[in-house]
């Protein structure tokens, strides 16, 4: 299935209180990340969550922020990383994407976090850009995907 043929899924219903969620962002593609950023929010809205939204330099940092986030005794109920690499003419994108991605997988599976993934690795900025607009956000997928972790963990009385 392509980012064309998906269809976003419904806002999961939660029970018990709204979510608190930190949204990190690496908005070095400002466009494609405030994009995916509009579409989390819409949905976080939706769910009656509560949200606060940092930002760290690029896709690098995006582990790093969520270890410090998951170590600060801030009591968040789920985690979204928002960022994007697109590929170039060197090594760099397979390099970041693979430290970026490893270490975020690495640090939820860690700290047990509820997380929504939304770090676009493309060819081009228009395949970005189609993956950060109205009708196929994958800010708003990994917005869904966060909060079907929250609901999982609830219902297995852990929150």
């Amino acid at each position: 299935m392509s980012t064309a043929d998906a269809i976003l899924a419904d806002v999961p219903k939660l029970e018990g209180k709204p979510p608190a969620v930190l949204i990190i962002t690496a908005p070095y593609y400002r466009q494609v990340v405030d994009g995916m950023t509009r579409g989390a929010r819409a949905v976080l809205d939706q769910a009656a969550a509560t949200y606060e939204i940092v930002e760290v330099a690029g896709a690098y940092e995006l582990p790093q922020a969520l270890g410090l986030a998951a170590g600060s005794g801030r009591p968040f109920d789920g985690f979204l990383v928002i960022g994007c690499v697109i590929k170039g003419e060197t090594d760099h994108y397979d390099f970041i994407c693979q430290a970026a991605m490893g270490g975020i997988m690495r640090v939820a599976l860690d700290h047990q976090l509820c997380l929504g993934t939304a770090l676009l690795t493309v060819d081009t900025l228009a395949q970005a850009v189609d993956r950060s607009g109205h009708d196929h956000n994958k800010g708003a997928e990994a917005a869904i995907a966060m909060l079907k972790q929250i609901v999982l963990l609830r219902h297995l009385g852990r929150s």
